[in-house]
């Protein structure tokens, strides 16, 4: 894994990481479908922070390394190597797209009470956005949670569910429709709960197959949820363009933390196919393996280059640079699943056995392609925007290019 050209203090960074997790980390890794105990996560977390790593991208003055996005993946694949190192080093969602989110939209007082601990590992967080059909789920605007107007603050009613980290959070980041008031546009609101309010319940687990987001993905409950006025996060009514804030930065560092991970499962195809012996040598001798090998060397690449120049989009036009989260997620979180489902068939039997790893890391990764918004959705709103885009520039002067020319010398 080479990252050319990085600031010396991130390239400095990016090599106590990759020690940490390939040193401290991937020894404490639970077995395969296992989950990270509490008590390991808090040793790990003490020593990532004596090992000057902890937080990578949260603000230095709430004890974070303080990255900017440029450089936000050179260190989150390394932390990625590991499907606990995210963890480890307080880098993982949803506590990550919350740090982040809180970061640039909360009052000084909120950043106290809730972005503080959340950055020191005190607490964990969970953001309720996702409902029961016909709630929200890829489609925002589905939103059936509602928080209205009580004295003093507001109630919230509804019913959530693949709330990531629920269980054992501190607080939740609930996404609720609010009617127009006191000025403020009809539309969501983000709203801070704690967990400890009476009002919302942590209900049935969903079992799913991945492990690595402590706190499961749970249904969630609100009833006559009542909140105090300053629990609203931002604005009233503006809580779907600060989902914008948090999504696609969010939907970027999952790609770079599973492309780490990819690379885990790279290198054990890569050690078992240079040591196993079929037919007279080498697994990586024979034509086979070597098409599967490049294959993933390919997907690993276009995967890096295609983060990189999203993150850059998302320091230099946040705007064009979620758009291209987009592109990033879709192409990403199938590339990704490519190379770790390649690993498995080099390493054949013992790819699917949980004497490897490999099939965890699947397990990890194929939610993806669902969570943050499907891949189907994705591609929708990226042809949709390239559609518009193109008409746009028709309108403004280029060439048609669409028609067909007739009698051209040739031509049938």
């Amino acid at each position: 894994m080479t990252f050319p050209h990085l600031p010396p203090e991130i390239a400095e960074l990016r090599e106590r990481t990759r020690r940490f997790i390939r040193e401290v980390v991937v020894d404490a890794e639970p077995v395969p479908g296992g989950r990270l105990d509490q008590a390991t996560r808090d040793r790990l977390q003490a020593a990532a922070k004596e090992a000057g790593v902890f937080a990578p991208l949260v603000p230095k003055e709430y004890g974070g390394q303080g990255l900017p996005v440029a450089h936000w993946s050179p260190i989150l694949q390394e932390a990625g190597y590991s499907p606990i190192g995210p963890a480890a080093l307080n880098c993982m969602a949803p506590d990550e797209g919350n740090m982040h989110m809180l970061n640039l939209i909360a009052t000084e007082e909120q950043k106290k009470l809730y972005l503080a601990p959340l950055a020191a590992g005190d607490v964990r967080s969970c953001f309720g956005m996702t409902e029961p059909h016909p709630g929200a789920g890829s489609d925002p605007a589905a939103l059936r949670t509602t928080a209205v107007r009580a004295d003093g603050g507001w109630s919230i009613d509804g019913h959530k569910r693949f709330t990531s980290g629920a269980v054992g959070a501190g607080f939740c980041i609930v996404m609720a429709r609010t009617p127009a008031v006191d000025g403020s546009p009809e539309g969501a609101t983000m709203f801070l709960v704690d967990m400890t309010n009476p009002g919302i319940r942590v209900g049935e687990a969903i079992h799913t197959v991945d492990r690595s987001i402590d706190g499961g993905h749970p249904h969630l409950y609100l009833e006559d949820c009542f909140v105090p006025d300053d629990a609203v996060l931002g604005e009233v009514g503006l809580g779907f363009r600060y989902a914008q804030v948090r999504l696609g930065p969010a939907r970027l560092t999952h790609c770079m933390r599973w492309l780490g991970l990819a690379r885990r499962a790279h290198d054990i195809a890569l050690d078992r196919a240079a040591k196993r012996e079929l037919f007279g040598g080498p697994i990586d001798s024979l034509g086979l393996a070597q098409h599967l090998i490049a294959e993933s060397v390919i997907d690993i690449e276009t995967s890096d280059a295609i983060i990189t120049k999203t993150a850059a989009l998302l320091h230099s036009d946040p705007k064009a640079g979620s758009a291209m989260s987009s592109v990033a997620k879709v192409h990403c979180s199938e590339a990704i699943y490519r190379v770790i489902d390649r690993a498995i068939q080099i390493c054949g039997g013992d790819g699917v056995s949980d004497g490897l790893p490999l099939a965890q890391y699947l397990n990890e990764v194929r939610p993806f392609r669902i969570y943050d918004g499907s891949n189907e959705t994705h591609r929708w709103a990226i042809a949709r925007r390239a559609s518009a885009g193109r008409r746009a520039a028709v309108q403004a002067g280029e060439r048609y290019l669409g028609d067909a020319v007739v009698g051209r010398d040739g031509g049938a």
